[in-house]
This record gives C-alpha cells, structure tokens and sequence, in this order.
C-alpha cells in the first residue's frame, strides 16, 4: 500500500500545472460544456494514456532491465532540466 500511495503522490504532484490540466482548465471554461463532461472526458484520456504507459512499460522490461530504464529516464530529466535553465537565460 506504501508503494501505491507514492506512485500516487509521484503522479499526481507530476500532473500539477502541466499541459494537460491547463488544457482541462480551459475547456472547463467553456460555458457550452458540462463541467462534469469536461471531468469525466479528461479522466477518461489521463486512465487510458496510464493504461498504455503501463502496458508499454510491461513489455519494455522484457527487453531492458528496470535499473537501465530508471538511468535513461533520469539522465533525460536532467538534459530536459538544463536545456529549459538555458533556455530561461536566453
């Protein structure tokens, strides 16, 4: 349960002020559409992009081990990081 609880904090602090809920932001603004619509649409997209992450994730393992995964991520992040810092200063 300890495990869910951090994949849980992981994701949801991940999710916070990215494209996807300034995209749902503004769709909720949308006085044509339902606000539980707009809820029950992005949900929908946010379970089945998890679903494929997942599956994908499964079958990647089977092919590259966790530890090698977790080091190309990571170094990723960090490339991604800086080129963002740089970009700021330019």
């Amino acid at each position: 349960m300890k495990v869910l609880l951090w994949i849980f904090l992981s994701i949801f602090v991940a999710e916070l002020g990215d494209k996807t809920q300034l995209a749902t932001l503004l769709f909720a603004t949308n006085q044509s559409l339902s606000r539980l619509g707009v809820f029950a649409a992005s949900s929908a997209a946010l379970t089945l992009s998890s679903l494929i992450a997942v599956l994908a994730g499964g079958q990647l393992t089977r092919f590259v081990s966790p530890v090698t995964l977790q080091i190309v991520a990571g170094f990723g992040f960090i490339v991604i990081g800086i080129w963002v810092l740089l970009g700021v200063r330019a």
